[in-house]
């Protein structure tokens, strides 16, 4: 997310950063790159104009010019800026009211509706709450279903739907259900168009008299840059939404659509979706998207995630392992698993701060494949080789190669790595290890 726009302004602060006092045209100049920055990232023109004049407004002030590390004050206003700019406050969704909640989920055709109705679900089930669905898209071929599928993954309800029947009707029986069955909330999958029409605006309207949803949801994918934030304004002027769900948000590089949603709209940003799994959904935070922005990384996101992936009764073993130095290639296995359920490898460096900038360790950084190749050998193994990979010689090598489809060169690589990790661990043993809390891992 916004590697581009990070890439720009990174280098634009390092220029300022360099003088040991800025003036006037320093600081015009330094935003002139700012607003080229913003502008390429595709942030809507009207909004970027609107931050550089507020920017530069503050950054002319005594209080900078006069500042000791002008470079910094400087990054600070714009970090201030991009925060406000994006909503100022995470928004919560608003779940009171009669039982069950209604949550309508709008928006065009190939957003990711239907995947975002099933993470909402997930992310609610987390939340405590009691989740059922509905499939209001009785046009879409296979849409109820992929929605009967994807409830089956993540083990929450799914209310009946028929095709080619009436959406308003199938939303009404589906409350009546919903509030027998003891569900708390019922969150509608919608139908959408290629592009809006009088047609789909109707039918939501008279869905939403029906049922009075608590949350009306408008969901956008995030790659369609400007155009998503024009639909959101359409449909806000139509119908009245509460706030927008970005999906595809680990695929857009540029990120105009983030910074320039809450200004066009006035509607804040709820959620991001940042990957096709059933739990890559995350709550909008504008100060921790900002300063993913300029670099800075995102470490609460991070613990949370930790402490979503990681149990603390598995950590305090861990820790009891590394300090006997009896860390086995089988706990080596069981620790990739967890970080995977963590997002990316590059997503995850990119929220610890600095090492987001750093080409060379993205590059580095194994890929998906990689790491399913790492645990394939090592399930390959037995559980004796697990234990001591000191005894797994030439012969053992082959037959753990050919039982995980990969090459002896690919197993003699892990365990030349697993062997230096080893004598890393023994080395910060010695040094004093600190206790493994939540969100504090070796990885």
């Amino acid at each position: 997310m916004f590697e581009h726009l990070s890439d720009k302004l990174d280098a634009v602060f390092k220029k300022l950063r360099g003088r040991g006092v800025l003036d006037e045209e320093a600081v015009n100049q330094g935003l002139k790159d700012v607003r080229m920055a913003l502008l390429e990232a595709d942030v809507n023109f009207k909004v970027v104009r609107g931050f550089i004049d507020e920017v530069r407004e503050k950054a002319l002030g005594r209080e900078i010019l006069d500042s000791i590390t002008p470079g910094q004050q400087i990054v600070k206003i714009v970090y201030d800026h991009l925060v406000e700019l994006m909503g100022g406050g995470s928004s919560h969704l608003r779940l009171s009211g009669t039982i069950p909640v209604p949550i309508l989920l709008v928006g065009l055709q190939g957003c990711g509706k239907t995947t975002t109705a099933a993470k909402l679900a997930s992310h609610l089930q987390q939340q405590g709450r009691k989740v059922s669905l509905v499939s209001a898209d009785v046009y879409r071929p296979a849409a109820i279903e992929q929605l009967r599928l994807l409830g089956e993954k993540i083990g929450a309800a799914v209310m009946p739907s028929r095709e080619k029947g009436n959406p308003v009707e199938i939303c009404l029986e589906a409350l009546r259900t919903a509030r027998g069955s003891g569900f708390d909330t019922l969150i509608i999958d919608t139908a959408g168009r290629l592009h809006i029409d009088e047609a789909l605006m109707g039918e939501l309207r008279d869905i939403k008299k029906a049922v009075e949803p608590s949350e009306i949801l408008f969901v956008a994918d995030a790659m369609t840059g400007q155009d998503a934030v024009n639909v959101a304004r359409t449909f806000d002027e139509a119908l009245g939404i509460d706030g927008v769900i970005l999906t595809k948000m680990d695929g857009d590089a540029r990120g105009g659509a983030a910074l320039s949603l809450k200004a066009v709209t006035g509607k804040p940003i709820k959620f991001v979706g940042i990957g096709e799994k059933t739990d890559a959904l995350e709550v909008f935070h504008p100060d921790r998207m900002a300063s993913r922005i300029l670099g800075q990384g995102d470490v609460l996101t991070l613990v949370e995630k930790a402490q979503t992936a990681f149990d603390e009764k598995q950590a305090r073993e861990l820790e009891r392992k590394i300090r006997k130095d009896s860390f086995s290639l089988e706990d080596f296995r069981n620790q990739l698993l967890q970080i995977r359920k963590m997002g990316s490898i590059e997503d995850i460096l990119g929220m610890i701060p600095g090492l987001g900038k750093i080409k060379s360790l993205k590059a580095a950084a194994p890929d998906e494949k990689e790491l399913t190749r790492i645990v394939a050998i090592i399930n390959s193994m037995t559980p004796t080789e697990r234990e001591n990979f000191l005894i797994i010689n030439g012969q053992r090598r082959k037959r753990i190669a050919l039982g995980s489809g990969t090459t002896v060169q690919d197993v003699n690589r892990l365990l030349k790595s697993y062997g230096e990790m080893r004598k890393m661990m023994k080395k910060l043993t010695k040094g004093g290890l600190k206790s493994l809390r939540r969100g504090n891992f070796p990885f």
